[in-house]
C-alpha cells in the first residue's frame, strides 16, 4: 500500500514515515497533492568477499571422498 503525504504532514511525522519505509511500505511525499519524491531505505553496503579468509581453519581428510561398506550398502551403491 502506498501512503501519500503532503509536505507539511511529512515534516511533522518524519520519524513515523521513515519507520514505515524501513518496514517495506511505499511512502510518497507530495506538494499540493502532486507526488514529488518517494521515501525508500538506503541499501546496506555489502563488503566484498575476501578469498582465503578461512585458510588454515578448515581441514579435509585425504580420504574424504571414500565411503565405507555400511554406507554403500545403506545407499544401495554399487561402488
Amino acid at each position: 500500500m502506498t501512503e501519500i503525504v503532503n509536505m507539511h504532514q511529512a515534516k511533522t511525522s518524519l520519524s513515523r514515515l521513515v519507520e514505515r519505509a524501513l518496514a517495506g511500505e511505499e511512502v510518497v511525499i507530495a506538494r499540493n497533492g502532486e507526488p514529488l519524491v518517494r521515501l525508500v531505505p538506503v541499501p546496506k553496503e555489502r563488503k566484498p568477499r575476501v578469498p582465503g579468509r578461512s585458510k588454515g581453519r578448515i581441514w579435509i581428510s585425504p580420504d574424504f571422498e571414500l565411503t565405507d561398506a555400511e554406507i554403500d550398502e545403506f545407499e544401495g551403491s554399487d561402488s
